[in-house]
Protein backbone atom coordinates (compact mmCIF):
# COMPACT_ATOMS: atom_id res chain seq x y z
CA UNK A 1 0.00 0.00 0.00
CA UNK A 2 1.05 3.46 -0.71
CA UNK A 3 2.18 5.60 1.83
CA UNK A 4 -0.93 7.77 3.11
CA UNK A 5 0.95 10.47 4.73
CA UNK A 6 2.97 11.29 1.36
CA UNK A 7 -0.50 11.10 -0.74
CA UNK A 8 -2.72 13.40 1.76
CA UNK A 9 0.50 15.53 1.99
CA UNK A 10 0.57 16.36 -1.78
CA UNK A 11 -3.25 16.65 -1.56
CA UNK A 12 -3.18 19.09 1.03
CA UNK A 13 -0.45 21.11 -1.35
CA UNK A 14 -3.35 20.99 -4.09
CA UNK A 15 -5.54 22.26 -1.87
CA UNK A 16 -3.76 25.56 -0.77
CA UNK A 17 -3.12 26.33 -4.35
CA UNK A 18 -6.44 25.39 -4.96
CA UNK A 19 -7.39 27.82 -1.78
CA UNK A 20 -4.85 30.47 -3.08
CA UNK A 21 -6.87 30.74 -6.26
CA UNK A 22 -10.03 30.95 -4.96
CA UNK A 23 -9.31 33.84 -2.34
CA UNK A 24 -7.87 35.83 -5.17
CA UNK A 25 -11.22 35.14 -7.15
CA UNK A 26 -13.52 38.28 -6.77
CA UNK A 27 -16.34 38.23 -4.36
CA UNK A 28 -18.88 37.56 -7.02
CA UNK A 29 -16.73 34.89 -8.29
CA UNK A 30 -17.16 33.13 -4.82
CA UNK A 31 -20.61 33.89 -5.18
CA UNK A 32 -21.25 32.65 -8.78
CA UNK A 33 -19.49 28.98 -7.48
CA UNK A 34 -22.03 28.99 -4.48
CA UNK A 35 -24.84 29.53 -6.93
CA UNK A 36 -23.61 26.68 -9.43
CA UNK A 37 -23.32 24.20 -6.44
CA UNK A 38 -26.49 24.82 -5.72
CA UNK A 39 -27.87 24.59 -9.40
CA UNK A 40 -25.75 21.30 -9.29
CA UNK A 41 -27.93 19.42 -6.25
CA UNK A 42 -31.07 20.61 -7.85
CA UNK A 43 -30.61 18.83 -11.31
CA UNK A 44 -32.40 16.20 -11.20
CA UNK A 45 -30.36 13.33 -13.06
CA UNK A 46 -27.60 14.52 -10.07
CA UNK A 47 -30.16 14.23 -7.17
CA UNK A 48 -31.11 11.04 -8.02
CA UNK A 49 -27.35 9.54 -8.13
CA UNK A 50 -26.99 11.30 -4.67
CA UNK A 51 -29.93 9.63 -3.00
CA UNK A 52 -29.36 6.01 -4.45
CA UNK A 53 -26.09 6.37 -3.28
CA UNK A 54 -27.32 7.46 0.15
CA UNK A 55 -30.14 4.46 0.00
CA UNK A 56 -26.98 2.19 -0.25
CA UNK A 57 -25.36 3.54 2.54
CA UNK A 58 -28.82 3.57 4.45
CA UNK A 59 -29.44 0.17 3.71
CA UNK A 60 -25.99 -1.04 4.82
CA UNK A 61 -26.42 1.18 8.20
CA UNK A 62 -29.18 -0.42 8.96
CA UNK A 63 -27.88 -3.95 9.11
CA UNK A 64 -25.24 -2.96 11.17
CA UNK A 65 -27.48 -1.39 13.45
CA UNK A 66 -30.03 -4.02 13.80
CA UNK A 67 -26.48 -5.98 14.68
CA UNK A 68 -25.85 -3.78 17.23
CA UNK A 69 -22.82 -2.55 15.70
CA UNK A 70 -23.77 1.02 14.69
CA UNK A 71 -25.50 3.46 17.23
CA UNK A 72 -29.40 4.26 16.19
CA UNK A 73 -28.40 8.19 16.11
CA UNK A 74 -25.90 7.87 13.75
CA UNK A 75 -28.46 6.15 11.51
CA UNK A 76 -30.96 8.67 11.71
CA UNK A 77 -28.47 11.30 10.85
CA UNK A 78 -27.49 9.20 7.62
CA UNK A 79 -30.67 9.75 5.58
CA UNK A 80 -30.79 12.09 2.81
CA UNK A 81 -34.27 13.30 1.19
CA UNK A 82 -35.23 15.85 -1.58
CA UNK A 83 -36.54 17.97 1.66
CA UNK A 84 -33.11 18.15 2.77
CA UNK A 85 -31.42 18.36 -0.18
CA UNK A 86 -33.80 21.57 -0.81
CA UNK A 87 -32.72 22.70 2.19
CA UNK A 88 -28.76 22.15 1.51
CA UNK A 89 -30.06 24.63 -2.19
CA UNK A 90 -31.32 27.30 -0.02
CA UNK A 91 -28.32 27.52 2.92
CA UNK A 92 -26.03 27.72 -0.57
CA UNK A 93 -28.45 30.50 -1.66
CA UNK A 94 -28.58 32.49 1.57
CA UNK A 95 -24.68 31.89 1.13
CA UNK A 96 -24.33 33.70 -2.16
CA UNK A 97 -26.16 36.88 -0.85
CA UNK A 98 -24.30 37.57 2.34
CA UNK A 99 -21.49 40.09 2.48
CA UNK A 100 -18.42 38.97 1.26
CA UNK A 101 -15.78 39.17 4.14
CA UNK A 102 -12.81 38.35 2.23
CA UNK A 103 -10.59 41.52 1.64
CA UNK A 104 -12.53 43.88 3.80
CA UNK A 105 -10.78 46.40 5.58
CA UNK A 106 -11.90 46.26 9.65
CA UNK A 107 -9.47 48.94 10.90
CA UNK A 108 -7.62 51.95 8.77
CA UNK A 109 -5.15 53.91 11.24
CA UNK A 110 -2.48 56.80 10.29
CA UNK A 111 0.48 55.98 12.36
CA UNK A 112 2.53 58.97 11.19
CA UNK A 113 2.09 60.77 7.71
CA UNK A 114 2.55 58.60 4.85
CA UNK A 115 2.32 55.44 7.42
CA UNK A 116 -0.72 53.80 7.19
CA UNK A 117 -1.90 50.55 9.00
CA UNK A 118 -4.75 47.67 7.76
CA UNK A 119 -6.47 45.19 9.50
CA UNK A 120 -7.75 43.36 6.49
CA UNK A 121 -9.61 40.06 6.63
CA UNK A 122 -8.20 36.74 5.14
CA UNK A 123 -9.00 33.12 4.66
CA UNK A 124 -7.36 30.66 7.19
CA UNK A 125 -6.00 28.77 4.75
CA UNK A 126 -6.73 24.49 4.19
CA UNK A 127 -9.13 23.17 6.97
CA UNK A 128 -9.18 19.53 7.67
CA UNK A 129 -12.61 18.45 8.74
CA UNK A 130 -13.22 15.35 9.92
CA UNK A 131 -16.75 13.98 10.52
CA UNK A 132 -19.45 11.49 11.42
CA UNK A 133 -22.48 10.52 9.03
CA UNK A 134 -24.96 13.60 8.57
CA UNK A 135 -23.60 13.68 4.82
CA UNK A 136 -25.61 17.03 4.44
CA UNK A 137 -22.71 18.40 6.09
CA UNK A 138 -20.35 18.21 3.15
CA UNK A 139 -22.05 20.86 0.84
CA UNK A 140 -22.45 23.01 4.27
CA UNK A 141 -19.40 22.94 4.82
CA UNK A 142 -18.00 23.23 1.35
CA UNK A 143 -20.30 25.82 0.86
CA UNK A 144 -19.18 27.78 3.79
CA UNK A 145 -15.27 26.96 2.93
CA UNK A 146 -15.38 28.31 -0.66
CA UNK A 147 -17.43 31.22 0.16
CA UNK A 148 -14.53 32.59 2.70
CA UNK A 149 -11.78 31.71 0.30
CA UNK A 150 -10.76 28.31 2.52
CA UNK A 151 -10.43 24.88 0.56
CA UNK A 152 -11.22 21.93 2.69
CA UNK A 153 -10.04 18.32 2.84
CA UNK A 154 -12.97 16.39 4.07
CA UNK A 155 -13.34 13.07 6.05
CA UNK A 156 -16.60 11.41 6.85
CA UNK A 157 -17.75 8.32 8.57
CA UNK A 158 -17.37 5.06 6.76
CA UNK A 159 -21.07 4.81 7.10
CA UNK A 160 -21.84 7.62 4.41
CA UNK A 161 -18.74 7.37 2.28
CA UNK A 162 -20.86 6.64 -1.10
CA UNK A 163 -23.31 9.81 0.31
CA UNK A 164 -20.08 11.43 0.93
CA UNK A 165 -18.39 10.43 -2.74
CA UNK A 166 -21.50 11.35 -5.22
CA UNK A 167 -21.67 14.79 -3.29
CA UNK A 168 -18.14 15.66 -3.39
CA UNK A 169 -18.44 14.51 -7.70
CA UNK A 170 -21.24 17.53 -7.52
CA UNK A 171 -19.43 19.92 -5.96
CA UNK A 172 -15.91 19.35 -7.90
CA UNK A 173 -17.53 19.23 -11.30
CA UNK A 174 -19.49 22.27 -10.17
CA UNK A 175 -16.26 24.04 -9.12
CA UNK A 176 -14.76 22.86 -12.73
CA UNK A 177 -17.80 24.47 -14.66
CA UNK A 178 -16.86 27.62 -12.87
CA UNK A 179 -13.09 27.39 -14.21
CA UNK A 180 -11.95 26.87 -10.20
CA UNK A 181 -9.48 23.78 -9.42
CA UNK A 182 -11.73 21.38 -8.10
CA UNK A 183 -9.16 20.58 -5.74
CA UNK A 184 -10.54 23.01 -3.42
CA UNK A 185 -12.64 20.35 -2.52
CA UNK A 186 -11.08 17.05 -1.42
CA UNK A 187 -12.82 14.03 -0.14
CA UNK A 188 -10.18 11.64 2.02
CA UNK A 189 -10.57 7.78 1.32
CA UNK A 190 -9.93 6.04 4.46
CA UNK A 191 -8.70 6.25 8.19
CA UNK A 192 -5.14 6.01 7.83
CA UNK A 193 -5.11 9.25 5.35
CA UNK A 194 -7.42 11.10 8.28
CA UNK A 195 -4.25 9.87 10.62
CA UNK A 196 -1.92 11.72 8.39
CA UNK A 197 -4.12 14.55 7.87
CA UNK A 198 -3.84 15.62 11.60
CA UNK A 199 -0.26 15.28 11.29
CA UNK A 200 0.25 18.07 8.44
CA UNK A 201 0.84 20.89 11.06
CA UNK A 202 2.00 23.01 8.07
CA UNK A 203 -0.43 21.76 5.62
CA UNK A 204 -3.48 22.14 7.12
CA UNK A 205 -4.70 25.59 9.14
CA UNK A 206 -7.77 24.69 11.36
CA UNK A 207 -9.17 20.93 12.09
CA UNK A 208 -13.05 20.85 12.50
CA UNK A 209 -14.28 17.91 14.19
CA UNK A 210 -18.03 17.05 14.68
CA UNK A 211 -19.14 14.04 16.55
CA UNK A 212 -18.96 12.67 19.82
CA UNK A 213 -17.50 14.17 22.46
CA UNK A 214 -15.23 11.17 22.72
CA UNK A 215 -14.69 11.29 18.92
CA UNK A 216 -13.31 14.77 19.30
CA UNK A 217 -11.14 14.04 21.85
CA UNK A 218 -9.91 11.43 19.63
CA UNK A 219 -9.32 14.09 17.23
CA UNK A 220 -7.47 17.01 19.59
CA UNK A 221 -5.62 14.09 21.60
CA UNK A 222 -4.10 13.54 17.91
CA UNK A 223 -2.80 16.34 16.79
CA UNK A 224 -1.38 19.24 17.22
CA UNK A 225 -2.85 21.58 14.54
CA UNK A 226 -5.83 23.74 16.15
CA UNK A 227 -9.36 21.89 16.44
CA UNK A 228 -12.69 23.22 16.84
CA UNK A 229 -14.79 20.54 18.12
CA UNK A 230 -18.49 20.17 17.33
CA UNK A 231 -18.92 17.59 20.07
CA UNK A 232 -22.08 16.72 22.07
CA UNK A 233 -24.84 18.25 22.66
CA UNK A 234 -26.67 17.61 25.98
CA UNK A 235 -29.21 20.32 26.04
CA UNK A 236 -31.94 21.41 28.85
CA UNK A 237 -35.26 22.62 28.75
CA UNK A 238 -36.08 24.48 32.25
CA UNK A 239 -39.88 25.43 32.98
CA UNK A 240 -40.37 28.03 35.42
CA UNK A 241 -43.19 28.40 37.94
CA UNK A 242 -44.62 30.82 35.35
CA UNK A 243 -44.17 28.78 32.41
CA UNK A 244 -47.32 28.42 30.18
CA UNK A 245 -48.65 24.71 29.88
CA UNK A 246 -49.55 24.97 26.37
CA UNK A 247 -46.14 26.92 25.20
CA UNK A 248 -44.02 24.64 27.33
CA UNK A 249 -45.78 21.20 25.57
CA UNK A 250 -45.63 22.80 22.20
CA UNK A 251 -41.44 23.69 23.13
CA UNK A 252 -40.97 20.39 24.33
CA UNK A 253 -42.11 18.64 21.44
CA UNK A 254 -39.92 20.39 19.04
CA UNK A 255 -36.97 20.06 21.18
CA UNK A 256 -37.01 16.60 21.60
CA UNK A 257 -39.50 15.01 18.70
CA UNK A 258 -38.99 17.33 15.59
CA UNK A 259 -35.09 15.50 15.35
CA UNK A 260 -33.65 13.53 18.27
CA UNK A 261 -30.71 12.48 16.80
CA UNK A 262 -29.66 16.61 16.48
CA UNK A 263 -27.06 18.14 19.08
CA UNK A 264 -29.44 20.56 19.52
CA UNK A 265 -32.44 18.50 20.84
CA UNK A 266 -33.31 18.53 24.49
CA UNK A 267 -32.03 15.34 26.90
CA UNK A 268 -33.46 16.74 29.76
CA UNK A 269 -36.35 18.61 31.29
CA UNK A 270 -35.96 20.47 34.56
CA UNK A 271 -39.19 21.67 36.37
CA UNK A 272 -39.73 23.50 39.35
CA UNK A 273 -42.35 23.51 42.06
CA UNK A 274 -45.67 25.44 40.76
CA UNK A 275 -44.53 24.29 37.22
CA UNK A 276 -47.08 21.09 37.46
CA UNK A 277 -49.27 22.12 35.18
CA UNK A 278 -46.53 22.99 32.33
CA UNK A 279 -45.18 19.66 33.22
CA UNK A 280 -48.17 17.82 33.20
CA UNK A 281 -48.80 19.45 29.52
CA UNK A 282 -45.64 18.61 28.21
CA UNK A 283 -45.27 15.04 29.70
CA UNK A 284 -48.72 14.25 27.97
CA UNK A 285 -48.02 15.77 24.66
CA UNK A 286 -44.70 14.08 24.62
CA UNK A 287 -45.65 10.94 25.29
CA UNK A 288 -48.53 11.18 22.67
CA UNK A 289 -45.16 11.40 20.38
CA UNK A 290 -43.96 7.93 21.91
CA UNK A 291 -41.43 9.22 24.00
CA UNK A 292 -39.64 7.45 26.28
CA UNK A 293 -39.69 9.35 29.99
CA UNK A 294 -37.59 8.76 33.06
CA UNK A 295 -37.96 10.43 35.77
CA UNK A 296 -36.32 11.64 39.52
CA UNK A 297 -37.92 9.85 42.59
CA UNK A 298 -39.90 13.50 43.49
CA UNK A 299 -41.37 13.59 39.49
CA UNK A 300 -41.96 10.12 40.11
CA UNK A 301 -44.56 11.21 42.91
CA UNK A 302 -46.39 12.75 40.88
CA UNK A 303 -46.22 10.88 37.47
CA UNK A 304 -45.50 7.17 39.00
CA UNK A 305 -45.89 5.38 35.21
CA UNK A 306 -42.79 7.45 34.20
CA UNK A 307 -39.51 5.28 34.50
CA UNK A 308 -36.95 5.75 37.06
CA UNK A 309 -34.09 8.21 35.76
CA UNK A 310 -30.47 6.99 37.41
CA UNK A 311 -27.84 9.51 37.90
CA UNK A 312 -25.93 8.52 34.79
CA UNK A 313 -29.02 9.85 32.84
CA UNK A 314 -28.43 13.34 33.33
CA UNK A 315 -25.57 13.08 32.16
CA UNK A 316 -26.60 11.41 28.77
CA UNK A 317 -27.05 12.65 25.23
CA UNK A 318 -29.50 9.99 24.23
CA UNK A 319 -30.14 10.91 20.48
CA UNK A 320 -32.98 9.26 20.29
CA UNK A 321 -37.06 9.47 22.02
CA UNK A 322 -35.98 9.41 25.13
CA UNK A 323 -36.25 12.21 27.72
CA UNK A 324 -34.76 12.75 31.41
CA UNK A 325 -37.10 14.88 33.88
CA UNK A 326 -35.60 15.97 37.05
CA UNK A 327 -37.42 18.42 39.87
CA UNK A 328 -34.83 21.09 41.21
CA UNK A 329 -36.06 23.40 44.05
CA UNK A 330 -36.20 26.74 42.13
CA UNK A 331 -34.19 28.69 39.72
CA UNK A 332 -30.55 28.41 41.01
CA UNK A 333 -31.19 24.79 41.30
CA UNK A 334 -31.65 24.53 38.00
CA UNK A 335 -28.53 26.42 37.25
CA UNK A 336 -26.56 24.92 39.32
CA UNK A 337 -27.59 21.15 37.48
CA UNK A 338 -26.82 22.73 33.85
CA UNK A 339 -23.48 24.04 35.02
CA UNK A 340 -22.88 20.22 36.14
CA UNK A 341 -24.08 18.75 33.50
CA UNK A 342 -25.01 20.68 30.73
CA UNK A 343 -22.57 20.74 27.28
CA UNK A 344 -22.49 24.49 26.72
CA UNK A 345 -24.36 24.07 23.56
CA UNK A 346 -27.65 25.39 24.13
CA UNK A 347 -30.13 25.81 27.37
CA UNK A 348 -33.82 27.02 27.26
CA UNK A 349 -36.21 28.56 29.98
CA UNK A 350 -39.78 28.35 29.33
CA UNK A 351 -41.55 31.28 31.56
CA UNK A 352 -43.57 34.43 31.86
CA UNK A 353 -41.50 36.29 34.71
CA UNK A 354 -39.16 38.72 32.87
CA UNK A 355 -36.69 38.67 36.00
CA UNK A 356 -36.44 34.84 35.72
CA UNK A 357 -35.96 34.62 31.92
CA UNK A 358 -33.49 38.12 32.23
CA UNK A 359 -31.47 35.79 34.87
CA UNK A 360 -31.35 32.87 33.26
CA UNK A 361 -29.96 34.48 30.20
CA UNK A 362 -27.43 35.80 32.19
CA UNK A 363 -26.49 33.01 33.93
CA UNK A 364 -25.97 29.95 31.59
CA UNK A 365 -22.61 29.31 30.06
CA UNK A 366 -23.85 28.18 26.99
CA UNK A 367 -23.23 28.98 23.15
CA UNK A 368 -27.07 29.46 22.95
CA UNK A 369 -29.39 30.18 25.73
CA UNK A 370 -32.97 30.97 24.79
CA UNK A 371 -35.98 32.00 26.16
CA UNK A 372 -39.46 30.35 25.25
CA UNK A 373 -38.47 29.08 22.29
CA UNK A 374 -37.18 25.84 21.69
CA UNK A 375 -33.25 24.93 21.20
CA UNK A 376 -33.91 23.45 17.51
CA UNK A 377 -33.43 27.26 16.83
CA UNK A 378 -29.50 26.55 17.30
CA UNK A 379 -28.51 26.21 13.90
CA UNK A 380 -26.48 27.82 11.21
CA UNK A 381 -29.17 27.52 8.66
CA UNK A 382 -32.03 28.99 10.89
CA UNK A 383 -29.85 31.66 12.47
CA UNK A 384 -29.67 32.98 8.60
CA UNK A 385 -25.39 32.01 8.44
CA UNK A 386 -26.96 29.89 5.25
CA UNK A 387 -24.98 27.29 6.94
CA UNK A 388 -22.66 25.96 9.50
CA UNK A 389 -18.98 23.81 9.69
CA UNK A 390 -20.41 22.87 13.58
CA UNK A 391 -21.55 24.32 16.49
CA UNK A 392 -18.59 25.14 18.79
CA UNK A 393 -19.09 24.57 22.52
CA UNK A 394 -15.21 26.20 23.21
CA UNK A 395 -15.26 30.07 23.52
CA UNK A 396 -11.95 30.58 21.46
CA UNK A 397 -12.29 32.16 17.83
CA UNK A 398 -15.88 30.83 17.32
CA UNK A 399 -19.02 29.71 19.43
CA UNK A 400 -22.16 28.25 18.59
CA UNK A 401 -23.05 27.56 14.86
CA UNK A 402 -19.83 28.31 13.17
CA UNK A 403 -20.65 30.00 9.54
CA UNK A 404 -18.51 32.41 7.24
CA UNK A 405 -17.09 34.78 10.14
CA UNK A 406 -15.63 31.65 12.15
CA UNK A 407 -13.83 30.46 8.87
CA UNK A 408 -11.60 33.82 8.12
CA UNK A 409 -8.78 35.80 10.39
CA UNK A 410 -7.23 38.65 9.30
CA UNK A 411 -3.65 40.22 8.44
CA UNK A 412 -2.11 43.63 9.38
CA UNK A 413 -1.08 45.06 6.19
CA UNK A 414 1.46 48.56 6.36
CA UNK A 415 1.98 50.85 4.11
CA UNK A 416 4.91 53.48 4.26
CA UNK A 417 7.46 55.61 2.68
CA UNK A 418 10.51 54.75 3.96
CA UNK A 419 10.03 55.48 7.78
CA UNK A 420 12.07 53.35 10.08
CA UNK A 421 10.79 52.14 13.81
CA UNK A 422 13.79 53.75 15.61
CA UNK A 423 12.88 56.92 14.20
CA UNK A 424 9.72 56.90 16.90
CA UNK A 425 9.63 57.13 20.80
CA UNK A 426 10.46 59.37 23.81
CA UNK A 427 12.33 62.68 22.75
CA UNK A 428 11.55 61.30 19.07
CA UNK A 429 9.36 61.65 16.95
CA UNK A 430 5.57 61.08 18.15
CA UNK A 431 3.06 58.77 16.45
CA UNK A 432 -0.67 60.39 15.22
CA UNK A 433 -2.40 57.21 15.86
CA UNK A 434 -5.36 58.70 13.30
CA UNK A 435 -8.44 56.25 12.82
CA UNK A 436 -9.95 56.50 9.46
CA UNK A 437 -13.24 55.34 8.67
CA UNK A 438 -12.20 52.23 6.60
CA UNK A 439 -13.48 52.40 2.49
CA UNK A 440 -16.41 50.19 1.87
Amino acid sequence: MADPSEHVRQLARLARAAGAQLARATGPDRRSVLLALADELARPDARGQILAANAEDLREAEALRDRGELAPALVDRLALSDKKLDGLCDGLGQLADQVDLIGRIELERELDDGLVLRRVSCPLGVLGVVFEARPDAVPQIAGLALRTGNAVLLKGGREARRSNAALVRRLRDALHAQGLHPAAVTLLEDRAEVDALLKLERGIDLVIARGSSAFVRHVQSRTSIPVLGHAEGLCHLYLHHTASPPMAARIAVDAKCSYPAACNSIETLLWEPGAEPALLAALEALRRHGVELRGCEATRAKHPDLLPATDEDWSTEYGELVLSIKRVEHLDDALAHIERYGSRHTEAIVASDPLAASTFLAAVDAAGVFHNASTRFADGYRYGLGAEVGISTGKLHARGPVGVEGLVTYRWLLRGEGQVASDYGPGKRAFVHRTRTPPD
